[in-house]
């Protein structure tokens, strides 16, 4: 060792230095797996496309029990929601929490690998918003009771409209007072249970609201420099600047140790502006490629962030709406992505 060459020397301090700058990659990239189409696969056969593209994570919409026993040992990561249907007699009876937990969770628990569940998904502020605290804490209860408290977090989903004013640049983020009122609590429960919040992050809808003020390359991660100087903060892309937003809103509100998840982020291949199936392998590309470095404000922490979605869905709306899958219901892919 006392002799090695300087240039040996100068090789292995590069060598190190690279693989301290290498990003740590995401633990899980995870899909969407919703099923409002009249032509999808059979859940176990989804189960195993899910396995042969390494895609390591799921979320899915209900407790359908088809896909939940597909799912056993898969070692596929789940989020699980609560249905926004369900969420006011969850809300008001532990009774139907317990059961609910029972049915879809415990009976699974020894071969799902359940992560989170998703207690409502958009629905604060609304006329439902008044149900997710409540229905969280008997949600809660209940996985406790059932002894899986520790391995399974209690969150909600909400839309990035839960943050007021135009969020730009990102640390003048803050809750709109609609969604503080339901929002300020849910963030102190969230802090004091480890769970992270969940968020459903478009730079789509935000391109496609205003196009002459974000171009198309901040939105698809293309853009060759940084396009907004916030402080120390620079972001070259649009996807960063609005979960980051989501992060100093979370600080205003009291929770700055609580952690975001993506829990939707995607963009249509077709049925609207710039929905071209270039844009959005590109967008989701390089998605996959990126969330592994964290956001300007969190760097270095990989961010946990699931694709919308798996399959296009003819029985939602028409439009861009059918069009986010990755694959069609045929199973085929509608561009090609790498997953590792």
């Amino acid at each position: 060792m006392a002799n090695r060459s300087n240039g040996s020397r100068a090789a292995i301090a590069l060598l190190l230095g690279l693989l301290i700058a290498i990003p740590t990659r995401v633990t899980s990239i995870g899909v969407c797996y919703g099923m409002q189409g009249n032509n999808l696969p059979q859940p176990s056969t989804v189960v195993n496309l899910y396995k042969s593209n390494n895609i390591k994570a799921m979320r899915l919409y209900d407790p359908n029990q088809a896909a939940l026993q597909a799912l056993k040992g898969s070692n596929i990561q789940l989020i699980l929601d609560v249905p926004n249907s369900s969420l006011q007699s969850l809300a008001s009876s532990a009774s139907a929490a317990s059961n609910w937990v029972q049915t879809n969770v415990k009976a699974y628990s020894s071969g799902v690998s359940f992560k989170y569940i998703a207690v409502g998904n958009e629905v604060i502020p609304g006329n439902l918003a008044q149900y997710v605290l409540p229905a969280m804490r008997n949600i809660y209860s209940a996985l406790s009771s059932a002894g899986l408290q520790n391995q399974i977090k209690v969150s909600t989903s909400v839309a990035t409209s839960v943050l007021g004013g135009n969020s730009s640049p990102p640390s003048s983020g803050f809750f709109a007072s609609d969604a503080l009122t339901y929002l300020s609590p849910i963030v102190k429960f969230l802090a004091s249970n480890g769970a992270p919040l969940l968020v459903n992050v478009y730079p789509y809808f935000s391109y496609v609201g205003n196009p002459t003020q974000i171009k198309l390359d901040y939105a698809l991660f293309t853009s060759p420099g940084t396009v907004v100087t916030d402080g120390q903060y620079k972001y070259q892309n649009l996807f960063d600047a609005i979960v980051d937003a989501v992060y100093a809103a979370l600080e205003k509100a009291g929770g700055s140790n609580v952690v975001i998840v993506v829990s939707e982020s995607g963009w249509p291949s077709a049925g609207g502006t710039a929905a071209t199936i270039s844009n959005a392998k590109t967008y989701n590309q390089n998605l996959i490629n990126h969330v592994g470095q964290g956001t300007p404000r969190r760097s270095g922490k990989a961010l946990e962030t699931y694709i919308f979605e798996m399959f296009n869905e003819n029985e939602k709306s028409a439009g861009v709406e059918q069009n986010f899958g990755l694959f069609y219901p045929n199973t085929n892919p509608v561009y090609s992505i790498n997953f590792t």
